[in-house]
C-alpha cells in the first residue's frame, strides 16, 4: 500500500474510533472496563532462542450500543534482560457494526445469531535494541455472530500492515493479506468459570521489510477466568482470576527456521472490572 493510501486508512480509522466513542459514552446499553495484569516465564521472540519473562499490564473496555460494539485493549508489556528490558505498548481497537439492527432485519440463520462489519486497528511501538517494532495495521472485513452463551464472533478480516524498524529509513508495507479470527467468551453456566480468547489464522504477508520470506502464522490464545469476587462479597465480575495460554506459531510471519518464531507460553492472569 502507498504511503497516501495509509494515511487515509489511518485517518478513517481515527474517525470510526472517536464516533464510536462518542456513541458509547453517550448511548451505552452496556459497558466494561477492567485493568488486569499477566505473568509468564516462556515468552518467545523471533530471532531470540531464549526464554523471555514478561509482566503485562492491561486496559480493557468493551462496550454495546444500539447498532453494534465497541473493544478496545491496551497491554504495556515489560521484559526481563533476555530481551533488553524491553517495554511495548500494543493496542487493538475493533469496532462492530451489526447489519441487522441498522437494517431493522432479522439476518439470523443457521448457528449464526447475526451478521456484522468489523473495522478496528492494532497499533504498537517496542524499545529493544534489535527489531525495535513500530506496527501500525488497519482491519477490516464481515463477522458472524454465533449464537453461543456469551458470545462468539467470527471474522474474515483483510489487513493493511506496515512497520518501520530499526534500521528501515521509511515505513514498509507489507501485502494485503487475509486473517481469520475467533473471539469468544463462554460462561460455564452458573458455575462462575469462563472460556475466553482469540484466536488468529493469518496468511503470509509477502515479503518482510529486508527481503525476506514470510510464513502464515498461526495465534491462539485463551483463559479459564474464575469470578472470585461474587465468592468473596465484591459483586458479580468484579475480580477474576485464572490460567491463560498462548500458542503462537510462525509469530510476526518469521518462517519456522527462525529462533523463538514459536511461543508456547503459560501465563498467570487477574483482572479487576469497574
Amino acid at each position: 500500500m502507498k504511503k497516501g493510501a495509509m494515511g487515509k486508512y489511518w485517518a478513517a480509522a481515527a474517525l470510526v474510533a472517536s464516533a464510536a466513542g462518542s456513541m458509547s459514552a453517550h448511548a451505552a446499553d452496556w459497558a466494561d472496563n477492567s485493568i488486569g495484569y499477566r505473568y509468564g516465564t516462556r515468552f518467545a521472540e523471533p530471532f531470540n532462542s531464549q526464554d523471555i519473562t514478561k509482566n503485562i499490564v492491561n486496559f480493557t473496555h468493551a462496550s454495546g450500543y444500539k447498532y453494534g460494539t465497541n473493544f478496545l485493549n491496551v497491554d504495556l508489556l515489560m521484559s526481563d534482560n533476555k530481551d533488553d528490558n524491553a517495554q511495548e505498548a500494543y493496542i487493538v481497537y475493533r469496532h462492530t457494526l451489526d447489519i441487522g439492527k441498522i437494517s431493522g432485519k432479522d439476518l439470523s440463520f443457521g448457528p449464526a445469531r447475526g451478521v456484522g462489519f468489523t473495522l478496528g486497528f492494532d497499533w504498537n511501538t517496542k524499545n529493544d535494541n534489535s527489531y525495535a517494532s513500530k506496527k501500525r495495521m488497519l482491519v477490516v472485513g464481515p463477522t458472524l455472530m454465533m449464537d453461543v452463551p456469551g458470545f462468539l464472533n467470527v471474522s474474515l478480516l483483510a489487513l493493511f500492515e506496515s512497520n518501520q524498524p530499526k534500521g528501515i529509513t521509511s515505513r514498509y508495507s507489507y501485502d494485503t493479506h487475509p486473517m481469520l479470527n475467533l473471539a469468544w467468551g463462554i460462561p460455564f453456566g452458573s458455575t462462575g468459570l469462563a472460556f475466553e480468547g482469540y484466536m488468529n489464522y493469518i496468511a503470509s504477508k509477502g515479503k518482510n521489510e529486508f527481503g525476506g520470506p514470510t510464513s502464515p502464522e498461526l495465534n491462539f490464545d485463551g483463559q479459564i477466568m474464575y469470578d472470585v469476587g461474587n465468592t468473596i462479597g465484591m459483586g458479580k465480575n468484579t475480580f477474576r482470576v485464572g490460567l491463560e495460554y498462548q500458542y503462537w506459531r510462525n509469530k510476526f510471519g518469521n518462517p519456522n527456521y527462525v529462533p523463538g518464531s514459536l511461543a508456547k507460553t503459560p501465563m498467570i492472569r487477574a483482572e479487576y472490572h469497574f
